[in-house]
């Protein structure tokens, strides 16, 4: 359901780029709820590490409240948050991130 979901907004976002040197974060769930928005543009380029910085200094909190249990996506492709990749992966112009909170079922 999940999946479906960033497919969704991946298609809506994809037939709006985001303005020059910024690509777009799409928030889910607890995310959107913590950010009370959506998505937003973000400057690029940006490694994972200085995305989860900004974060942090835009949304104080917002790391360990939402980011310690998400998962993410770049251009729909899972990232491993990992210290390696979180100073290895460049978020470049035109990408999309995903922030994707823990989904539960019943």
């Amino acid at each position: 359901m999940m999946i479906q979901q960033i497919k969704s907004m991946h298609v809506l976002h994809s037939m709006s780029n985001p303005p020059s040197r910024q690509f777009t974060i799409l928030y889910f769930a607890s995310a959107a709820t913590y950010t009370q928005k959506p998505s937003e543009g973000l400057p690029a380029p940006m490694t994972l590490a200085e995305l989860f910085k900004h974060l942090e200094k835009s949304y104080p909190g917002i790391g360990e409240k939402v980011l310690t249990s998400c998962l993410f996506t770049v251009n729909l492709d899972y990232v491993d948050v990992n210290e390696d990749a979180m100073k290895s992966t460049v978020i470049q112009e035109g990408d999309e991130v995903a922030i994707i909170p823990p989904v539960s079922s019943g």
